[in-house]
């Protein structure tokens, strides 16, 4: 083999490599969040989670990005393990979609594809229409890819080489073919290309199938491979579900090793079809449902034996109070709780805050770039305000007197008011995200109008944290207060004004103005959220001004 054909090889490989990448890009792109929200509502049923696993893998066209997908919910607590051990299980069996597409060849439709796809996510008017076009012509790249793998410039040379034909004629080490796939996955970081490339030689007539089933089993050894590079860092949960694909895998490959070497496993495949290809699409096929069937009824001793191996980490759970301690709840305390209590409702304004910019920052750039940090912080706020009031109505039971008690009863205020701005912030993103689907936009001017808005409400928030951390608002303070959130008002009600007159004038769309008047309307609900919190540093025994 010279190095032109090495050169070729490499060149095929790179545009199936891509092709795949950029299909599966599109392809979440098109209906991930959907997928997203279906795991996010996922019940306990392992069943449920198996199939929805299936149908999730099936979509994006890769079982790593399911599980990295779960894996970023176990972060964030909004599963359990046991959930996301019956939704691994069926995304190994997703993925082998791929093979079946390769299998099938369609490698003369692809430059119909590659030409079809081009013109959309060049000439597309809506962004789902670009994101089609990206599926069409990554579609169309992965199998022009393995048409110039196989062609006799690349693969086919290996047809006359000696010395790989010599390789093949004696291999039959089944330790050797493992170690080999394992590599081949590592390297290539998607069992999906690996066994492409794989099913290009079977094509070829040159992966034999009794040495390619050793091939296919490490290949799915060797695909945790990923998975144990994105939990690197992350919490306890989120390794273990690494640890639970590596185990369906591994389980995988001691019950089919034996299989391969003492049935007539091999046999059977090549009575599935004389076609190469198909006996390795046939064979990891097999090889994922038979190990599904024997696993999903042990997900809770899969669950076990990864928290076995992957021992928990103390304070590993995001959902915890940082400053509060339970255990100093009695009488004696409570002084000191009332003091924790401030902190972490301050931790909380925080998160609050930063939700609140990264959504309109998000919004004034027209992107979702943030989407997932502003879900998983919602998460928390929730958290915290639900806990944080189950504390205080603990600590009220305590019979704390004086400016405590008056502190307490008006933080119990200041948390709903935090919520309902992390609320609203939540709501932007999701307009954000439900005008860049609808190929919706706004005009400059209000672009503008909504900037301005923003940075007034924002510099009203922090005005009013402010008070409330240092616990004083003097009159002239919320006088300047009272003023700044009459200003938003205002300028909220002539954005509204000159929105209907840019309808009247046809420079904006029905559809573009019902999102726009939404995000108006969040706008001023946080700077009215945000003047009442300000009265929580009044000295007097004035309740919360509540607007």
């Amino acid at each position: 083999m010279q190095i032109i054909n090495i050169i070729n090889l490499l060149g095929g490989l790179g545009l199936f490599l891509f092709g795949m990448n950029y299909m599966s890009k599109g392809l979440s792109q098109v209906a991930g969040n959907k997928m997203k929200n279906l795991l996010e509502k996922l019940t306990r049923n392992r069943f449920k989670g198996f199939l929805l696993g299936v149908l999730v893998t099936a979509v994006i066209q890769s079982s790593s990005a399911t599980t990295v997908m779960l894996m970023g919910f176990l972060n964030a607590g909004i599963m359990d393990l046991a959930q996301a051990t019956g939704v691994i299980i069926g995304a190994n069996i997703g993925t082998t979609i791929t093979a079946v597409l390769i299998a099938i060849d369609v490698s003369a439709i692809a430059p119909i594809c590659i030409f079809i796809g081009t013109a959309m996510h060049i000439f597309g008017k809506k962004q789902n229409q670009k994101y089609i076009g990206q599926i069409i012509l990554g579609f169309g790249i992965l199998f022009f890819g393995l048409k110039y793998m196989s062609g006799d410039s690349a693969m086919g040379v290996l047809k006359t080489s000696k010395m790989f034909q010599g390789f093949m004629a004696s291999a039959n080490n089944p330790v050797l073919g493992i170690i080999i796939g394992i590599l081949i996955c590592s390297v290539l970081q998607s069992s999906s290309a690996a066994i492409g490339v794989l099913q290009v030689l079977a094509l070829q007539g040159l992966m034999p199938i009794n040495f390619a089933i050793y091939l296919i089993i490490g290949i799915n050894v060797g695909s945790a491979t990923p998975l144990f590079l994105s939990s690197i860092g992350a919490k306890t949960n989120a390794k273990r579900a690494a640890m639970v694909y590596f185990i369906f895998d591994f389980v995988g490959m001691l019950i089919f090793t034996p299989i391969a070497i003492f049935t007539p496993f091999t046999d059977m495949l090549t009575r599935i079809s004389s076609n190469g290809s198909v006996q390795v699409a046939a064979g990891h096929i097999i090889f994922k449902i038979v190990t599904a069937l024997v696993l999903l009824p042990l997900v809770k001793q899969i669950v076990k034996l990864s928290e076995i191996i992957i021992k928990p980490v103390e304070h590993d759970s995001v959902f915890r109070f940082n400053y509060i301690d339970t255990k100093l709840s009695g009488h004696d305390n409570a002084s000191i709780s009332v003091v924790q209590i401030g902190s972490e409702v301050e931790r909380m304004a925080k998160l609050v805050r930063k939700n609140y910019v990264l959504a309109c920052e998000d919004l004034l750039k027209f992107s979702t770039e943030h989407e997932r940090e502003i879900n998983n912080n919602e998460e928390l706020i929730n958290w915290l305000n639900h806990n944080i009031s189950d504390f205080m109505v603990t600590i009220t039971s305590h019979r704390i007197t004086g400016e405590a008690s008056e502190y307490v009863g008006k933080l119990f205020h200041v948390i709903t008011d935090l919520e309902r701005i992390g609320d609203h912030a939540l709501n932007i993103t999701q307009r954000t995200q439900l005008a860049i689907e609808s190929g919706l936009d706004f005009t400059d001017e209000g672009m503008a109008e909504i900037k301005g808005i923003y940075e007034k409400t924002l510099e009203l928030f922090d005005r009013s944290i402010g008070a409330f951390v240092n616990k004083q608002l003097p009159d002239s303070e919320a006088n300047e207060l009272h003023f700044l959130e009459d200003t938003i008002d205002s300028l909220t009600l002539e954005a509204q004004d000159n929105h209907v007159q840019r309808l009247r004038d046809k420079k904006c769309h029905t559809a573009s103005g019902v999102v726009f008047t939404k995000i108006l309307q969040d706008l001023e609900r946080v700077g009215d959220h945000s003047y009442n919190i300000a009265w929580a540093a009044r000295k007097d025994k004035a309740l919360i001004r509540q607007i």
